[in-house]
């Protein structure tokens, strides 16, 4: 089969059957991150909530030696979107420019009565990153980059 599944050691276990994330070629995509914790718990707040959910992700993309610079999509699951001005502080401190695209919604719950969960889409570049490094590009894509073609 093409499609391989993957998992964390040290994140949560998937609560169902389902993969937490399957790679496909370059695409990797990432199942809804719950904000369960270290210790297994999810906190009250929605900034540790969002936290969660992302080192999770972290953890995760770390086991096929992804970054978060990797994430070209994300989906945000919110269950109140009061929180959403504290959820994109903690959110902003996870990513840099040119930030993944994104789609937020409300919904009515979560699983374990979780505020937040975030899916994404993750382009798998490290041969291409190698490859440019290799031909001494910085990947510039200008038209009079010689490295580039």
């Amino acid at each position: 089969m093409f499609i391989k599944s993957f998992e964390a050691e040290n994140g949560p276990a998937a609560i169902g059957p389902y993969s937490p994330a399957v790679k496909l070629g370059d695409f990797v995509y990432v199942s809804g991150q719950l904000p369960i914790n270290e210790n297994n718990e999810i906190d009250e707040s929605i900034e540790l909530q969002t936290k969660a959910c992302l080192e999770n992700m972290k953890k995760l993309l770390a086991t096929q030696n992804l970054e978060l610079r990797h994430v070209v999509k994300t989906t945000v699951f919110m269950t109140d979107l009061a929180d959403f001005d504290k959820f994109n502080e903690v959110y902003a401190q996870y990513f840099e420019k040119p930030y993944p695209a994104r789609s937020c919604v409300q919904v009515a719950a979560l699983p374990k009565g979780a505020k937040v969960e975030i899916e994404a889409l993750v382009i798998d570049t490290l041969v291409y990153e190698a490859n440019m490094k290799n031909k001494s590009c910085s990947g510039c894509q200008g038209s009079d980059c010689s490295g580039c073609r």
